[in-house]
């Protein structure tokens, strides 16, 4: 059962809807892609896309404001623990003078022999900018943040576990890794033919006490992967289920894609998408993307109540 492809999204908890914003499309240079509210349960939360010019899957970054729910989340084991984003390797001095010149704290790091920029989301979510010079992908480009530096999407995730064995057996034949380096407490899973889009990293920290799975502000909130059919998607969510492992979802329309989550023995968050053939265009023209909030079909006649309890923010 190898059906996941890539990447496709990471959604986060984070706080203020402006500052997160900001973050991602004036620090980071990242288009917006998609501005609508979550789904899930009755108070009117923000859900922000970001990514490149039509929001490919694996270029996606995708958050859920919660500081005006007052919702927190705590950090620890069996969650994402880090993001990473994939820059040409030339370009990590363009982003290290960037973050010096916003006065963002930062810190070089390397890792299975990758150059790395690591430094914190406002909400103090872990990111990685990554040197990959294999990287196609084509970036949303800005004035401030041309081509040749831009970020191409996701390079891949780090998950934080106590222990390795049975989040091992997972990836492996519940999702279709392969285990491809080692490094201390890393190591590297790998799906298709590899590299910036398609790695999970995990981190044993048995010490770590366990993070919360709740909706709330300062943690990751789930990892969605790409598969390309409807047909695909339903056979991972019987194949997984089937393997015993029973904490996972039927699947949920999300109006831009068609989602199945499953609960991973780490404890983090997991999820198959498959995207709708029109994509981000279902409900706008890619050149007016971000633009105005969208809502599904399902939630207009409350449009004007979610307005005015969602929080103001400026584009």
């Amino acid at each position: 059962m190898h059906v996941v492809q890539s990447h496709h999204h990471i959604t986060l908890g984070v706080g203020g809807a402006q500052e997160d914003y900001d973050f991602h499309t004036k620090l980071l240079g990242l288009r917006s892609v998609k501005k609508t509210v979550l789904f899930d349960g009755k108070t009117p939360i923000y859900h922000l896309y970001y990514g490149n010019e039509t929001g490919d899957p694996s270029t996606l970054i995708t958050s859920f404001p919660f500081r005006q729910s007052g919702l927190k989340a705590r950090k620890g084991a069996g969650q994402v623990k880090e993001l990473a984003l994939s820059v040409p390797t030339t370009a990590l001095s363009f982003w290290t003078e960037r973050l010096r010149r916003f006065e963002w704290p930062h810190e070089r790091r390397e890792r299975f022999g990758e150059r790395r920029l690591h430094f914190a989301h406002p909400c103090g979510i872990e990111y990685e900018l990554v040197g990959c010079d294999a990287d196609v992908r084509k970036p949303w480009a800005t004035a401030e943040t041309p081509e040749s530096v831009a970020i191409r999407g996701v390079h891949g995730i780090t998950v934080s576990v106590r222990e390795m064995a049975e989040q091992a057996e997972f990836m492996e034949v519940a999702f279709g890794f392969r285990r491809t380096l080692h490094e201390g407490p890393y190591t590297r899973y790998e799906v298709g033919g590899g590299g910036a889009g398609k790695i999970v990293d995990h981190v044993v920290e048995p010490d770590l006490p366990q993070g919360s799975w709740i909706f709330g502000e300062g943690a990751v909130h789930h990892c969605a992967f790409r598969v390309d059919s409807s047909e695909d998607q339903r056979a991972f969510q019987s194949y997984v289920e089937g393997l015993g492992y029973t904490d996972i979802s039927d699947v949920k329309d999300r109006n831009y894609f068609l989602s199945v989550y499953v609960r991973t023995p780490s404890g983090a968050l997991f999820e198959a998408a498959k995207s709708v053939e029109q994509g981000f265009a279902v409900d706008e023209p890619v050149a007016e993307f971000g633009t105005a909030l969208q809502l599904p079909p399902w939630f207009e006649d409350r449009r004007q109540e979610i307005l005015s309890v969602l929080e103001p923010l400026r584009f």
